[in-house]
């Protein structure tokens, strides 16, 4: 059988990169040139750049051109993310912490083994989660300012797990689902794995171009809109109320199901009302307590409208069966007796003492954030690499993110996010400076 050409080209260049004789950097042909090298139309080449990129092997930057990547930070799924070694200095993943979290496990572990029928917690458990378990959940709801019944509440183990078991739910491979252009890589993974169709929205100031998702939604059949509403993953947004009610207003006006992740929401002190408050009848609402209090507890929940219950429970049934009731016991304890609002307080004022080291750190940098948040965007001067830096920072101990997993259009942003909450104190602030060292080299390089 023949091979198209520009499948032989696409070959030839995936290998002379996969074995290092195009190194990381280097920037490759324009369209126009390699269409002229190698004897086929432009709209073919871009072809070929689109599905090197699919492959996680270049990337393109608007008005810059399209580069190798280096390799040695490309994860099987194209995230970007790489493994940490445990002496490196952690920009890359939140994993926050506060002081003695370990001790209130070992008691919580004490008082869990001094109670009731333990050899219940070893049983099948329901598959929406415990009664007693989803109504905790759901008064910790009620204080987040989001009133729902425990009847329509998910245990689920983490938020992740909450956003697969929503989309596989409610979506089919194919599905418009918009995204901001620049978001969570989680749900990227997530919709590509099951064949939905992203479309990203650009940004017009502190939240998405609400302009632009109405007028995608005129165009296309949008099935459902993921947002972060409140502490956006990695920009920081914390949408003002009528940016929501326009939002609430546009899934109504078409018929579009809200996802909202509210992961990052407890460090927002008084936000607005969640988007399910908004439009109760078509928002799913996820979070958990990996932020909040640890990614090892692997507690989410979900609340969404009566009527999807019933498709939510069977997906949850079809995956996991139910949420461990050992860990869920653990988290309703915490929930009930204060130490999950407790741990909220410490990691908010943790978080705004980061954010300060950083401003001192990155002073002059135009990066993008939240007073109160884990995170920080920081985009980068026109001559910098962020694959070079990354790798240059990596050899130095220290693990950054470029944007790509950050990406939902197929120009990466000229960019790196940084993750404050890993970082012991003591270190953060000259770990920072290291960073901002290596931007101001590379950009002169």
């Amino acid at each position: 059988m023949r091979v198209p050409k520009y499948k032989a080209v696409v070959d030839s260049l995936a290998a002379e990169i996969r074995s290092g004789r195009l190194p990381a950097g280097h920037r490759l042909a324009t369209h126009r040139a390699l269409a002229a090298d190698e004897g086929i139309a432009i709209v073919t080449a871009s072809r070929v750049y689109a599905e090197l990129e699919a492959m996680g092997l270049v990337s393109s930057e608007q008005g810059r051109g399209t580069f190798v990547r280096d390799l040695a930070t490309t994860t099987a799924e194209g995230t970007d993310q790489r493994a940490v070694a445990a002496d490196a200095i952690d920009l890359n993943f939140n994993s926050p912490s506060v002081p003695r979290q370990a001790g209130l496990l070992r008691q919580a572990l004490r008082d869990l083994a001094g109670s009731g029928d333990l050899e219940s917690l070893l049983r099948y458990q329901p598959h929406l989660g415990r009664a007693q378990d989803r109504a905790a959940v759901a008064r910790h709801l009620g204080r987040r300012g989001l009133a729902v019944d425990a009847d329509r509440v998910l245990i689920v183990n983490g938020a992740q797990q909450g956003l697969a078991v929503t989309a596989m739910a409610l979506f089919q491979p194919g599905d418009v689902v918009a995204v901001d252009a620049v978001t969570y890589p989680g749900f990227l993974v997530l919709a590509r794995t099951l064949g939905l169709e992203l479309a990203p929205i650009p940004a017009a100031g502190t939240g998405p171009d609400l302009e632009a998702l109405e007028q995608l939604c005129r165009q296309r059949p949008v099935r459902a809109v993921y947002a972060m509403p409140t502490l956006h993953n990695p920009l920081g947004w914390v949408y003002g109320k009528r940016q929501r009610e326009r939002l609430a207003a546009i899934a109504r006006r078409y018929d579009v199901t809200i996802v909202e992740d509210a992961s990052y929401a407890y460090l927002v002190e008084d936000a607005p009302p969640p988007l399910a408050t908004l439009a109760p009848g078509r928002t799913v609402y996820v979070s958990g307590l990996s932020k909040s209090v640890a990614p090892g507890l692997r507690i989410g929940f979900v609340a969404a409208p009566p009527a999807l219950i019933p498709v939510l429970e069977r997906v949850v049934r079809a995956t996991t069966w139910h949420t461990p009731a050992i860990t869920a016991a653990i988290a309703t304890r915490w929930l009930t007796d204060g130490t999950v609002a407790r741990l909220e307080l410490q990691k908010r004022e943790d978080a705004r003492l980061r954010q300060s080291i950083a401003a001192e750190s990155l002073d002059g940098l135009p990066y993008v954030s939240h007073p109160s948040s884990y995170l920080i965007w920081l985009p980068l001067p026109q001559d910098a690499r962020p694959d070079r830096i990354a790798t240059t920072l990596a050899a130095k101990g220290i693990a950054v993110s470029t944007a790509a997993p950050f990406a939902a259009t197929p120009t990466v942003p000229h960019a790196l996010r940084l993750a404050l909450g890993s970082v012991p104190l003591p270190d953060l602030q000259t770990s920072l400076q290291t960073v901002r060292e290596e931007i101001d080299l590379d950009a002169s390089r």
